[in-house]
């Protein structure tokens, strides 16, 4: 039976679910607050520079495939793919660094290079996780979360202990090299927790890593937003920007509409892609499942300090993707996990698309994304701003042998009051809930809401978790919940 589904936000998620359900013969309508489509994964644009505000590492290729498949649908009616080569650098020093290539072999000969016999043990290693990511990416991530049931299968039987184990323990195990742990630990910081409360189970990042590599879609990440809004008003879905949702109305238990403007606008069933903490707030108190009490003892993945900067020239000894672990790794994770603060020397990421995508920055310059994950809800001052950019873009210069700061054409900063103000986000965190195993499948805040009939949510901090990939599948879940309930 046809309904009436209004979608709240226009990330990922939402505009995932929203193609899943206008596919299934519903009226879909998404409702933005900004300005502009694709929630965290935004655009900046300034001065013939295009910038990823959010997202920019394209991981899981296959989980794009097979959602526009389920539309008879390839990325490739869209979006151009480019695979990196190199995947990406990580610095530990000056000119210490090391290079990880496009593919396993290559990559096994590097570590052993720097560990003699790590390259069979990375084989080996990679070889498990594959197992994992078959278990996991193809099956587990597309279940909805309703039943511990659904972590019961005969291969996640013979599996068990990899629950309870964790990534920190395996890998340090296997490699005593310092640099040659960092790189496997680094794949598991897309979860949101530190490698040391990851299960065992999570190896299944460096697959994702070293087995698939890492892509980028010509014009940036916001390239796959656009490809899915063309496929949403391809099958019927209705837009609208520039519409903050202030509240959802809930008539005899039930969810009946949502107001905008003061308007209200009568619903069947209402879908939130917003931060689940906000959306609740959005409902009368006696609605709403989580307290917050909740949500404060929850796991939150980082936030994040983003620079976007603009360079009057290339700038050399760095790849597309370069992560700088010159610090003491464990300091800074224990600075956004156990004592949350600003920390004192922190690990950074920097990206370059224009050193793969010419459309992104003009001729003889260059196009420079700097990230330091941070702990959600810390003070967020233009001052430390401005501090931090100067703590990294100094060792940036040193560790790279080269003088940059003078080639700046102009720098824009997004950090924990951006993210709270435009995405509603708890404590202003990036990246949502992390999947520590407590934070796992059913144990994660549900799809459906237990209060109220015909409203459900759907993104990062839901199932299946954070990242994009995720993101994806958890609108794909909300839209099978829907039918199903229908």
């Amino acid at each position: 039976m046809k309904k009436t589904i209004n979608i709240i936000g226009s990330g990922f998620s939402s505009l995932a679910a929203a193609c899943y359900l206008a596919k299934a013969g519903n009226d879909v309508t998404i409702y933005e607050k900004n300005k502009t489509i694709g929630g965290r994964a935004r655009q900046l644009k300034k001065d013939g520079f295009t910038f990823d505000i959010g997202p920019t590492w394209y991981w899981m290729p296959d989980v794009f495939e097979r959602f526009f498949s389920d539309f008879e649908k390839k990325p490739s009616d869209y979006y151009e793919l480019i695979k990196l080569s190199p995947a990406y650098q990580v610095y530990f020093g000056i000119k210490d660094f090391v290079t990880i290539a496009d593919n396993l072999s290559e990559i096994c000969t590097t570590f052993e290079s720097i560990e003699k016999g790590s390259g069979k043990k990375l084989e080996k290693f990679i070889k498990e996780a594959q197992n994992n990511y078959d278990i996991a990416i193809k099956d587990l991530v597309y279940r909805p979360g309703v039943s511990p049931m659904e972590l019961v299968t005969l291969e996640t039987v013979k599996k068990v202990n990899q629950f309870f184990g964790n990534i920190s323990k395996d890998i340090r195990s296997k490699f005593k090299n310092k640099k040659l742990v960092q790189i496997l630990e680094f794949p598991v910081l897309f979860l949101g927790a530190k490698p040391s409360d990851t299960p065992s189970f999570y190896s299944f990042m460096n697959f994702a890593d070293f087995g698939l590599g890492t892509w980028h879609p010509k014009n940036g990440m916001y390239s796959v937003i656009l490809a899915m809004e063309k496929l949403a008003l391809e099958l019927g879905v209705t837009i609208h920007t520039n519409s903050a949702v202030e509240k959802i109305v809930v008539e005899n238990g039930t969810a009946k509409a949502i107001i905008i403007n003061g308007e209200k606008i009568e619903s069947d069933v209402i879908v939130s892609g917003a931060d689940y903490h906000h959306s609740e707030t959005l409902l009368d108190q006696k609605h709403r499942v989580y307290s917050e009490k909740y949500w404060n003892k929850k796991t939150f993945a980082p936030s994040s300090l983003l620079f976007y900067v603009g360079f009057d020239k290339k700038i050399e000894n760095v790849e597309h993707h370069s992560l700088f672990f010159d610090v003491d790794f464990d300091a800074h994770a224990s600075d956004i996990y156990d004592f949350p603060k600003w920390p004192e020397e922190p690990l950074f990421y920097a990206s370059f698309p224009s050193k793969t995508d010419n459309n992104v920055a003009p001729n003889g310059k260059e196009a420079g994304i700097f990230l330091i994950p941070l702990a959600p809800g810390l003070k967020d001052t233009d001052f430390l701003r401005d501090r931090y950019f100067e703590k990294i873009i100094s060792r940036f210069e040193k560790l790279t042998q080269q003088d940059v700061k003078k080639s700046i054409i102009f720098k824009e900063s997004f950090c924990v009051n951006d993210f709270i103000k435009d995405y509603n986000s708890y404590k202003g965190n990036a990246y949502g809930l992390a999947n520590t195993l407590l934070q796992t499948a059913f144990l994660r805040p549900k799809l459906k809401s237990k209060k109220v009939e015909n409203l459900y949510f759907t993104g990062q901090l839901t199932v299946p978790g954070p990242g994009v990939p995720p993101s994806l599948i958890s609108g794909k879940l909300v839209s099978e919940l829907i039918q199903k309930n229908s």
